[in-house]
């Protein structure tokens, strides 16, 4: 039986390891493992996870992140997020709003919802300031580290609860990895209704968010708009996001009546 102090015979083939260790990532595919688990899980030495992982990387399979390692857009791709009649719902009424944000603001805008302890984007229109950033439709990223998460987190106790329990990852060395800091920051964008992410899931990426709420007072989906951290002051457009994010709320409440009333 293989194990990860290497003390007998592990007779798996180069291709049975590196799946026993994307199998290994299990539900945190997506926010990170760090090599150490990763190997533990996978009953690999240290050093043959660490080859394997840099092998994966290379070719797409997993993404780095300091110490941690997460699923990459390869395998990502193999699953994309099945969409719910709700989501489906919610991306159709709620883009004209993401249209309407992206003419006033010309930023790169999302819309996001939580599954699990992830965000998954519904949509995505790319505004003029080019800039590279990990989002995608349908793609999924940790919450924690986005401002369309963390603005959902707020106001979703329950998830957020799950999330502080977790090891958080260094995406970058902004990314808050602490739960009390977390919780103190959700506790402001309660207060404040606004969502930041300032450079915490990709350096030169900076990020301003609100919640779109439906009929209950339940936060279903969120607005954002994003661009280079340097020549994009997230600030300047926290007028406009509140007014839209707003005005989406209606649209959301219609969609989630229907929904509830089977139409």
């Amino acid at each position: 039986m293989p194990n990860s102090s290497g003390s007998s015979r592990d007779d798996r083939t180069a291709v049975d390891k590196a799946m026993a260790l994307l199998q290994a990532f299990g539900d945190e595919a997506t926010t990170g493992v760090g090599v150490s688990e990763l190997a533990r899980r996978a009953q690999l030495s240290k050093s043959t996870a660490f080859r394997l992982l840099a092998s994966l990387q290379s070719n797409g399979a997993v993404d780095r992140a300091g110490n941690a390692y997460r699923l990459g857009k390869l395998i990502q791709d193999l699953g994309t997020t099945q969409e719910t009649d709700l989501h489906a719902s919610l991306r159709d009424a709620l883009t004209p709003f993401m249209v309407s944000l992206y003419e006033t603001t010309r930023q790169t805008v999302h819309l996001g919802v939580l599954q699990g302890t992830d965000v998954v984007y519904l949509n995505k229109l790319y505004g003029q300031l080019a800039v590279r950033s990990p989002s995608r439709i349908g793609g999924r990223l940790p919450s924690y580290c986005t401002a369309v998460g963390k603005v959902l987190l707020a106001c979703n106790p329950e998830v957020a609860a799950n999330v502080l329990k977790k090891e958080m990852h260094s995406w970058t060395q902004n990314t808050i990895t602490s739960a009390d800091a977390l919780a103190s920051e959700l506790s402001v964008i309660r207060r404040e209704g606004i969502g930041y992410d300032r450079d915490e899931i990709l350096v030169g990426l900076n990020c301003v968010a609100a919640p779109i709420f439906n009929g209950s007072g339940r936060a279903v989906a969120a607005l954002s708009i994003s661009g280079p951290t340097g020549r994009f002051d997230p600030q300047s457009q926290t007028e406009v996001l509140r007014k839209i994010a707003f005005e989406a709320s209606r649209a959301a409440t219609a969609v989630t009546a229907a929904i509830q009333r089977g139409q």
